[in-house]
């Protein structure tokens, strides 16, 4: 079958900018085996050992040292410093233990009397453990014209406390609603004309930029042993085990993204697809985001690979391939049977493109030998979002500007949700089975799935702005103010997905919170994706700079 293959007839071939980091990563790690945990805990051995010593005071402590009917603030504290300094994954039971008491017992049902950091805390970290607990508590904050107290703005901890409680709300919670714009109107107010001191001034410009529910955790873990020592609750034992960790694990994310670019050097993706986005690192911090942690290396390298191929196909549709070209490929992802076969009508950059997928497909069923079913979900997946990208590539070629209607379910198939977080949950061994799969693609579409979708689409998409404004006829920045009011509103049905009763376990939901968070982090300032120099300082901060 004849194709065009010539670039005089791609309207809208783009020019992308190159990679910034090259080769960086060969050089600055070894190049053993991307396997090699435990080789990287041999190298570090004094570290390690260290590690596991304070874990199990820190365990103790957890479980015999705090005692939440006496010293209930002492104990939320505590488990706030373990979360925030990223260490919460080392006790996950133990913490589930003492929230649940929290939860469960009418004795801690503490009042705090006007204590609004302590009651914010407390709100927000049981909140974020699944347990609704009651906004109401709020409402002693308020004079009696319905106003927040003018007496909480000297509170700088528990304006801050308040400001991340109110993330946590969810749709019809007015107090919660009021709670932000207050918290966030004031704290802005105090940053600008310079009120605040060390530690809070840094933690409170930081907070109103990433609130914790919508940022990555090691970046906040980063920033809080930044600043934790200068805390006056601070506690060393928990320092010196933050700062092993996180440098200890930063070894190994190194040695993994030597790996991960050699494989793509190896794919020779400069020659084979150059009209595509170099975006290896990025694709890296993307999965990272999702899975830091040092057991969970092998799919943290397996979901880059895979959002590196789909940028790949993605690009094809967008910004390369022709109508003509496109159809072909289109019908190759549709067909089940999923082998070398569906390539014999495809241009030789289409050709490698589904090769390597079906590589990566083979390296999916060996790595889910225990769940068979899982690779079947993922195919699902990519079908959803090539036909998204298909009918998206017919309105580019054809100059038809859709409706605000007809444009937002396509975009949010082209988001790939379903893709990634069928991807994610491979990663979950045993804690995954075939009915939190189905659960992925079941209608109505579960909210959390669809904020994950509506963040890294309205955010990012200018497209949805310009149908909005041709359908509803508003000017730009009404529209900004619409999709800006359906993102924040997705936020709230997510909070409420991740309340008990929950559809499925609460590790994989946890999971598709971190994709969540990657899409904010992503498109917060701008396509962080496509422009790589807006993720450089994280990626410096997380991957190559140590804690000292």
């Amino acid at each position: 079958m004849s194709l065009i293959s010539s670039d005089e007839k791609r309207p809208n071939l783009a020019e992308f900018t190159p990679s910034i980091w090259g080769d960086y990563f060969m050089s600055c790690a070894s190049n053993d085996d991307h396997s090699s945990l435990k080789e990287t805990m041999e190298n570090n051995k004094e570290s390690y050992v260290k590690i596991i010593e304070l874990k199990e005071q820190v365990k103790n402590k957890l479980l015999h040292g705090l005692h939440p009917l006496e010293n209930p603030l002492e104990t939320l504290e505590y488990i706030d410093d373990i979360q925030r300094l990223g260490l919460s994954y080392y006790f996950e039971n133990e913490i589930e233990q003492v929230l649940k008491q929290f939860h469960n017992n009418n004795n801690l049902h503490h009042d705090f009397g006007d204590n609004l950091y302590a009651d914010a805390l407390r709100f927000r970290l049981l909140r974020e453990q699944g347990y609704n607990s009651a906004c109401e508590v709020f409402a002693k904050y308020k004079n009696e014209r319905g106003k927040f107290k003018e007496s909480i703005l000297s509170d700088i901890r528990g304006m801050l406390n308040l400001y991340e409680a109110s993330q946590m709300r969810v749709c019809r919670e007015k107090i919660l609603d009021e709670a932000l714009i207050f918290t966030t109107t004031h704290l802005q107010s105090l940053v600008e004309t310079s009120q605040l001191s060390s530690p809070y001034l840094d933690l409170v410009k930081h907070a109103l930029m990433h609130p914790i529910r919508k940022s990555l955790q090691r970046r906040e873990a980063r920033l809080y042993i930044s600043r934790y020592h200068q805390l006056p609750s601070h506690e060393k034992l928990l320092l010196t085990l933050a700062k092993l960790d996180f440098n200890l694990l930063q070894q190994l994310h190194q040695k993994e993204l030597n790996y991960i670019t050699r494989w793509w050097k190896e794919f020779d993706f400069k020659s084979k697809q150059s009209f595509s986005r170099d975006r290896i690192v990025e694709c890296y911090i993307w999965n990272y985001g999702v899975y830091f942690e040092a057991q969970t290396s092998q799919i943290r390298l397996m979901m880059t690979k895979l959002i590196s191929l789909l940028t790949i196909i993605d690009d094809s549709y967008d910004s390369y391939g022709t109508l003509e070209e496109l159809r072909p490929f289109t019908e190759a992802w549709m067909l089940e049977r999923w082998d070398i076969s569906a390539t014999e009508n495809l241009l030789e950059y289409m050709k490698v493109c589904y090769k390597k997928f079906l590589e990566f497909f083979n390296e999916i069923e060996e790595f889910t030998k225990e769940n068979p079913y899982c690779a079947s979900y993922v195919k699902k997946g990519l079908q959803c979002m090539v036909r998204a990208y298909s009918k998206e590539a017919q309105w580019l070629h054809n100059k038809y500007m859709p409706t605000f209607d007809e444009y937002y379910p396509i975009g949010l198939d082209n988001a790939g949700s379903d893709e990634l977080i069928s991807m994610a949950f491979c990663g979950m061994g045993n804690v995954v089975t075939k009915e939190s799969m189905d659960w992925i693609f079941s209608q109505p579409q579960p909210k959390i799935i669809r904020t994950m979708s509506i963040v890294g689409r309205l955010m990012n998409d200018i497209g949805y702005h310009k149908c909005y404004i041709k359908q509803y006829g508003v000017t730009d920045e009404e529209a900004i103010e619409k999709l800006n009011e359906q993102v924040n509103d997705s936020w709230k049905d997510l909070n409420e997905d991740l309340l008990y009763p929950i559809a499925i376990p609460r590790p994989l939901l946890m999971r598709v919170l971190n994709l969540v968070r990657v899409n904010h982090e992503m498109y917060r300032e701008g396509d962080g994706f496509t422009q790589p120099t807006l993720l450089k300082n994280l990626i410096d901060t997380l991957i190559i700079n140590p804690i000292y």
